[in-house]
């Protein structure tokens, strides 16, 4: 079945147990890579008259928002430029939130330290750290709200080594960190939403703020012209749902929003899934998927990955986990309907892909904070947003999802959209179309799965290193495990 077949119709997915509000955007746009995100965050700040949130799992004052014109006296580094900001404007405060347990990074980034100081010097910036987590659990969202009527959110982190361009050149001198070296090529996504919608996440915000403060904080409530001129909206009045990931801490009630969507998406589509995301480790994830592709007739399902994971901790707990996964899943798929790949750029550069996106059936866009494994689905904090073309009025809704669709796969393969489009039709499925184009230079590669030794079998199959909520983190290990529900003989 070429993925452009007609589809059964059916209703919208969102349900109590899968999102937490669905709000209408006056206008949304999917934002792929950090050039377009850092010069449309610049440009929405720049607008800003009251209030801006930057709500993350990081923050780094040292890097800089490109995109021109800069205005006149204009700071390039954002540290600089928020102390310039609230300066040209009195009446602008800005609160400034982030994962306490990050913050050590600072201590190793030099002005940073002093931009810090500044800032907190500063009677209308205020700067917060986030130690409202469970042990080994992290805040992880990435929004910014302005007046709360602009937002993004979706998995762009305002630090380093974040910058890049859909080219992903080899050599990019544009990929540079504050201290000078050079970076690999980095693939992310978020989403620009206005009105209502980012009104919401204004709203998520300020009880983020409030959580890991115990300071309230009134809405913005007047201002409606905010939408930065660089951003071509790719949507216009549409429902948008907001899911999320809360832990169990005291006083908390947990919110597993995100993990049900996910079951949710895989459970219901008819043709295709799309995916991307840094990590593939989650067992309730994988049993889905396998529970499609032991169907005679299910959906073909890509999943783009990095090559390893970021970090020296990270390897050993998610790269272990998938290696087990898609072996086990490999058992299941007879008919070769689950690939997963990563991209390389020309010179043959592994992109790491930080980007956190799924297609279903081009009638589903999600993009948020959340990764496929078990800290983004029960002991992280996580916020995602979801256009549902079945909640929608909207008549080319559809067509506009396929063309992102098309737009990433062919940023992956070095090719036109038009021309990944061509082939999906020609070839009957994704699948086949992406074995049919990828080869030398800019490309797709087949995950391989690596030898595993002893321990880090052990490690993966009991979840030391990534448990599914905070109870597990001193839970016995025998009381958990990968395959603990799945018997596949692994």
């Amino acid at each position: 079945m070429t993925d452009s077949a007609e589809p059964k119709a059916a209703s919208s997915r969102f349900t109590d147990e899968n999102r937490w509000r669905v709000e209408q955007a006056t206008r949304a746009a999917v934002v792929i890579d950090a050039e377009d995100y850092f010069r449309a965050a610049r440009e929405a700040m720049l607008m800003a008259q009251k209030r801006v949130m930057l709500i993350g799992w990081d923050f780094d004052a040292r890097i800089l928002l490109r995109g021109e014109p800069m205005e006149l006296g204009e700071p390039k580094a954002v540290g600089d430029f928020i102390l310039w900001l609230v300066g040209r404007n009195p009446a602008l405060e800005v609160y400034l939130l982030r994962w306490d347990m990050g913050a050590l990074k600072t201590l190793g980034r030099g002005s940073t330290i002093w931009t810090t100081l500044k800032w907190m010097l500063h009677p209308r910036i205020h700067t917060k750290l986030d130690g409202a987590h469970p042990t080994g659990g992290s805040h992880h969202q990435k929004i910014v709200v302005v007046d709360d009527c602009f937002a993004f959110c979706g998995g762009i982190d305002m630090t380093s080594d974040r910058w890049d361009t859909r080219g992903h050149c080899d050599g990019d001198e544009g990929r540079i960190k504050p201290n000078g070296n050079p970076y690999g090529p980095w693939h992310d996504a978020t989403t620009a939403l206005e009105g209502p919608a980012a009104a919401a996440l204004g709203e998520l915000a300020r009880d983020r703020w409030h959580r890991a403060t115990a300071e309230t904080l009134e809405p913005i409530a007047g201002v409606s012209d905010c939408w930065p001129p660089y951003l071509k909206p790719h949507f216009t009045d549409t429902p948008v749902a907001i899911s999320r990931t809360v832990p169990k801490m005291e006083g908390t009630k947990p919110v597993r929003e995100i993990e049900r969507l996910y079951l949710d998406l895989i459970g219901s589509a008819e043709r295709f899934i799309y995916a991307e995301s840094q990590y593939f480790a989650s067992r309730r994830v994988a049993e889905a998927i396998s529970r499609r592709l032991k169907e005679p007739d299910g959906p073909e399902i890509v999943l783009i990955n990095p090559l390893t994971a970021d970090g020296w901790l990270e390897p050993i707990a998610m790269d272990t986990a998938r290696a087990r996964l898609f072996e086990a899943l490999r058992r299941v798929d007879p008919r070769r309907r689950f690939r997963l790949y990563h991209p390389e750029t020309q010179g043959g550069a592994p992109i790491y892909v930080h980007a956190k996106i799924m297609i279903v059936d081009d009638q589903v866009l999600r993009i948020g904070s959340s990764n496929m494994n078990n800290r983004s689905l029960g002991l992280d904090t996580e916020c995602d947003v979801t256009f549902d073309s079945r909640h929608a009025p909207i008549d080319d809704m559809e067509a506009t999802i396929r063309s992102i669709r098309h737009g990433l796969i062919a940023e992956h393969l070095g090719r036109e959209p038009d021309e990944v489009a061509a082939r999906i039709e020609a070839e009957g499925g994704m699948i086949a179309a992406i074995e049919a184009i990828r080869g030398e230079g800019r490309t797709l590669v087949p995950y391989e799965v690596p030898n595993l030794n002893a321990v880090e079998k052990w490690l993966a199959d009991h979840e030391v290193l990534d448990p599914e909520n905070p109870d597990e983190m001193f839970e016995a290990t025998t009381a958990r495990g990968l395959f603990r529900t799945w018997y596949l003989g692994l």
